[in-house]
């Protein structure tokens, strides 16, 4: 705690330098919340303080219910009122005419420093999320019980008109058996190892109509004939997803639903098949993203300039898209529709509560999650603007909208003439909007991980583990070198020394390395010359650590390793060698010093 306090009274001094003015008294306050809190004044308090600002940028004015727990004077809070005094007048409340960007940005960085810790949650906190997790699912029964013929349809004319084409091309290849299954890195229901999934032995009479287990199991037929009986489930008897509480921050965990191997294998079939035609469709690539986030946060820094663009945040997004909505999103193709059901786990074991049967379409976890959250919520949107500019939606009319419509996950963007619809039409399809993260009166937005206000950008950098305490805490030292590269390259100097210091008793070698090398080492803007040059690839070298990964062991010999080879995408050679005998996620992490070449590659010599 005292490294994190004196880290946090730089990172103030440092800001107060570059809005010119004092931070002592913040820095008692600091200090003083922080000993009597603990670690949730950083992680919680000031979180909840941040967003207070933010919202109070949205609005115009500070009003009197935000940053409750802190001493205030006049409508402002003491705490960071020198900063505070830069962007709203204290008398009045409300945002000045001309404030500073620079204030606005200090405000930000400074509350949103510390919210993203990679935690573990009380057991209070983790019983609390699964409770919410089973609310989540009677919240989507009640809408399904409740959603009229009517607005149904309107969602399939909506959706029909997006992606008959690409849902055609899809639906033909799951008829004609093209679709390639993948397994993925992830766990699986079973707990089944990493190389261990090639040999799985469950499968599902679902899965059989459209994915038959001798052509996705096996090599060939050759070995389906000469193999042990494969168990086929029947529904009644299929594994249920394993609902887990995995870390995220202090404040809450992160609800994952582990697939058993044979769904998340297909899942992955139809995923691979539906990103690519959405990515070659050049209509619908510029309206829903699955790979880059860089349009999302253009077009809220362009929201954050002009005003014309708003930025909405959906709350548990995947457990709110209930499976009636993805029926009818394919209700058009009935091998795609067939086939995502297929995949589609029914049955979920939550902790606490046993076994429940899902009215929602899946949760993370799926591999289809992600894919079909996006086409929900991209045919809610364009029913929400249709409803709001009472004309009826044609592929013309979306063309027309291209740039001021875009979603990525539950982040979305919308015209603000439109916004008010949207919610509404999200909200009664069962969806839940985040309002204390969504944007569309003041000049502030956000949209994957981008920050803006005015068009200015103001994205905090943001400290994801614990300092280090000892050279044993591999992935803290790691994510501290990352932070610290980040505050050097967003201007900070005390922070960044002082990081340089701690980092230095762990690290044998710690030199100055070139902006953007993976090695662990000093970002630095100035030219960086080789302590040597390699005998034989003649480039330029220097000492640095790096961080090693152990994989466990996993054998994989016989069907299964020819198994692997076929399920390749591409004709280039494993990039691990060993990946045979060892495969899965890392049983142990070291640091090492090696030699790295100036280009950005490790060669150890």
């Amino acid at each position: 705690m005292k490294s994190l306090i004196a880290f946090s009274h730089l990172v103030l001094q440092d800001l107060g330098d570059r809005c010119h003015i004092s931070t002592g008294r913040d820095c008692k306050t600091v200090t003083a919340r922080a000993e009597h809190e603990g670690e949730s004044f950083y992680t919680i308090t000031l979180s909840k303080f941040g967003k207070d600002f933010q919202k109070s940028l949205d609005l115009g004015f500070v009003d009197r219910s935000m940053f409750l727990g802190f001493k205030k004077h006049g409508e402002l809070p003491q705490f960071l009122g020198g900063f505070l005094d830069l962007v709203f007048s204290r008398k009045s409340g409300r945002l000045l005419d001309s404030p500073s960007i620079d204030a606005i940005f200090s405000i930000h960085q400074f509350c949103s420093m510390f919210g993203k810790f990679f935690d573990i949650c009380s057991d209070e906190r983790v019983k609390k999320a699964i409770e919410g997790y089973i609310q989540c699912e009677q919240d989507v029964r009640s809408f399904d019980a409740l959603r009229s013929p009517d607005d149904l349809q309107d969602f399939k004319r909506i959706s029909s008109m997006l992606y008959s084409e690409i849902f055609t091309r899809v639906d033909r290849d799951v008829y004609e058996g093209e679709l390639l299954p993948k397994h993925g890195p992830g766990a699986t229901a079973e707990k089944l190892t990493a190389n261990s999934k090639y040999t799985q032995k469950v499968w599902t009479e679902r899965l059989e109509e459209f994915f038959p287990l001798g052509e996705n199991l096996f090599p060939n037929w050759g070995w389906y004939q000469s193999f042990p009986t494969i168990d086929v489930l029947e529904p009644r008897d299929e594994i249920p997803v394993r609902v887990i509480t995995v870390p995220k921050t202090q404040k809450t965990p992160r609800i994952i639903a582990v697939e058993p191997a044979c769904m998340q294998y297909t899942q992955q079939a139809l995923h691979l098949a539906i990103v690519e035609e959405i990515n070659g469709d050049k209509l619908l690539s510029s309206l829903l993203g699955n790979s880059s986030q860089i349009p999302n946060r253009e077009l809220a820094k362009r929201g954050s300039l002009i005003g014309d663009l708003a930025t909405l945040d959906l709350s548990e997004a995947s457990d709110r898209v209930s499976n009636q909505l993805v029926l009818a999103l394919f209700s058009n193709h009935p091998h795609l529709s067939g086939a995502v059901q297929a995949t589609r786990s029914r049955k979920a074991d939550v902790p606490g509560h046993g076994v429940k049967r899902l009215a929602k379409f899946a949760s993370m976890g799926s591999a289809l999650c992600f894919d079909v959250e996006g086409l929900v919520f991209t045919s809610l949107v364009f029913l929400g603007i249709e409803r709001a500019l009472k004309r009826r939606m044609t592929k013309a009319f979306v063309r027309k909208l291209v740039g001021q419509v875009r979603v990525y996950g539950d982040d979305i963007i919308v015209p603000v003439d439109t916004v008010g619809s949207v919610i509404d039409t999200l909200e009664a399809f069962g969806l839940k909007v985040n309002h204390d993260k969504s944007f569309w009166t003041g000049k502030f937005r956000e949209s994957c991980g981008g920050d803006y206000y005015a068009g200015s950008p103001i994205t905090p950098v943001r400290m994801r583990r614990r300092f280090p305490t000892s050279r044993k805490h591999v992935d803290e030292i790691v994510s501290t070198v990352a932070f610290r590269n980040l505050l050097f390259e967003a201007g900070f100097e005390r922070p960044v020394k002082y990081l340089d210091d701690m980092l230095a008793k762990f690290l044998p070698v710690y030199p100055e390395i070139p902006r953007g090398h993976p090695a662990l080492g000093r970002w630095t803007w100035d030219p960086v010359m080789g302590d040597r040059i390699h005998p034989s690839l003649h480039k330029p070298m220097l000492k640095a650590c790096i961080k090693t990964d152990r994989l466990p062991q996993d054998v994989l010999e016989d069907y299964g390793a020819l198994m692997k080879w076929f399920l390749k995408r591409d004709e280039l050679p494993f990039i691990d060698r060993d990946h045979l005998r060892r495969a899965g996620r890392p049983s142990a992490s070291t640091i090492k010093t090696a030699w790295t070449a100036l280009d950005m590659r490790v060669v150890e010599s």
